[in-house]
């Protein structure tokens, strides 16, 4: 009922109640969400400045924050579905977009050549090419329209965390650009008529001539799965925590899951760009061929993709508590403490990467005895103050029995911390 109560209030602010998805209305999915998140900043800011608080729970510190920390948690429940309905709709408007992408790639190649043949002349290369590059559009539109529920052709490198993966991408880039390699010579060969052209075809085909691609292929599909793998075990081993996130985005590529520039993947990503750069130019210079990709540009790509792996190895970390001690209000005495009292845990990682939204951090949880404290959401402007990464704040409910107690936190992604005992009296 009170998030019934909460759809209600962000309807009233310009939601639409039809649940339209269509990306030329006005109320479809991405508006609703925009002004749904809008109306929740301006409710978590006011209840930061003290405003909107009902009067019976005005006079108490404990109940009013409980009070705002519910409302809150049932408005961001509200948007967090606005943010999942509108990650759908974009999901389902990509993969047109995607093809309109595919094909304008093919135009630009069409005029390319066609400039390029001014005074040159048109040749069977330049015909091999733009069949070669239809085709493969025609397989990546194919594939975009079987895929349209989950992003068309980017499907393949999405992440099951619903980001792009930055290793899958790099690897599937250089896949169609091998591929597209390939079948231009495939397409030159069966356009060719002596058995000089034909043998000098197949030659370009050799190992000795493209082993640096192949080299750089064979790596980069390689970093690619075992990276699944490695996220994938640290995840259940609790080492690494991971949030799914509402769509994707192109950014993904560059950052971390949350969302701040990462070292390890924009080396990765501009690397390989310069290489595949690189190997198009010799491509389109000796279209015979298997770009030979030169020793030197092999090995500093193998070396960024060996640093994008170690900085997956390297990220994360399991959360842990370091101290549990009595919050004190200014003016308070010194105390033990006891069932009432709030109690302050100090440690790290308790806000998993891409978890700082109230809808996340409404899930975590502390674990006092056996009884589960939800944490309070606390709001202040532009942000809040409880939860946050190295510390937060719970009251001791009055079901925990006094004596040895041991506490855990819970976070957002499931991940469990250690245990830290605490003395509660009476």
């Amino acid at each position: 009922m009170a998030v019934q109560e909460a759809r209600g209030d962000l309807g009233a602010e310009g939601v639409h109640e039809g649940g339209c998805t269509c990306g030329d209305c006005p109320h479809g999915a991405r508006e609703g969400h925009r002004r749904a998140v809008a109306a929740f900043l301006r409710r978590r800011d006011e209840f930061a400045a003290g405003r909107g608080l009902p009067a019976a729970v005005a006079h108490s510190a404990s109940a009013s924050r409980q009070w705002v920390s519910e409302e809150l948690t049932q408005r961001a429940e509200a948007v967090a579905e606005q943010g999942r309905a509108e990650g759908a709709a974009w999901l389902a408007r990509l993969w047109l977009r995607t093809v309109c992408a595919v094909w304008g790639a093919v135009t630009l190649l069409l005029l390319a050549e066609a400039l390029t043949a001014i005074g040159a002349g048109w040749t069977g290369a330049r015909t091999a090419a733009l069949l070669a590059a239809l085709a493969v559009a025609g397989a990546l539109t194919a594939a975009c329209f079987f895929h349209r529920a989950r992003g068309g052709a980017l499907a393949p490198v999405i992440g099951e965390d619903n980001r792009i993966s930055t290793s899958r991408t790099v690897a599937a880039c250089w896949v169609l650009f091998v591929g597209y390699a390939v079948l231009l010579l495939a397409v030159r060969l069966a356009a060719a008529s002596g058995h000089a052209e034909r043998d000098a075809l197949i030659s370009g085909l050799d190992l000795a001539r493209g082993a640096g691609v192949v080299t750089v292929l064979a790596v980069v599909c390689g970093i690619a799965v075992l990276v699944r793998r490695v996220v994938g075990l640290r995840v259940l081993a609790q080492r690494l925590q991971k949030v799914p996130a509402h769509r994707p985005r192109a950014a993904d590529l560059l950052t971390d899951d949350s969302g701040r520039g990462a070292f390890a993947d924009i080396q990765y990503v501009a690397i390989s760009a310069v290489a595949l750069l690189f190997a198009a130019v010799r491509l389109a210079r000796r279209p015979d061929q298997l770009p030979d990709l030169p020793w030197g540009l092999a090995v500093v790509v193998l070396i960024s993709a060996a640093t994008y792996l170690a900085g997956k190895y390297a990220e994360g970390g399991r959360p842990v508590i370091l101290s549990v001690v009595r919050a004190r209000e200014p003016g308070d005495l010194d105390g033990p403490i006891r069932t009432g009292d709030d109690i302050e845990i100090r440690g790290s990682g308790f806000v998993p990467p891409g978890a700082q939204t109230a809808d996340r951090l409404s899930r975590m949880v502390v674990r006092i005895g056996a009884v589960d404290v939800h944490v309070p959401l606390v709001p202040v402007a532009g942000g809040f103050r409880n939860p946050t990464d190295n510390a937060l704040t719970v009251p001791v409910p009055a079901e925990v029995e006094p004596g040895s107690v041991e506490v855990q936190v819970v976070t957002a992604a499931g991940v469990a911390t250690n245990r830290c005992i605490v003395q509660v009296t009476e």
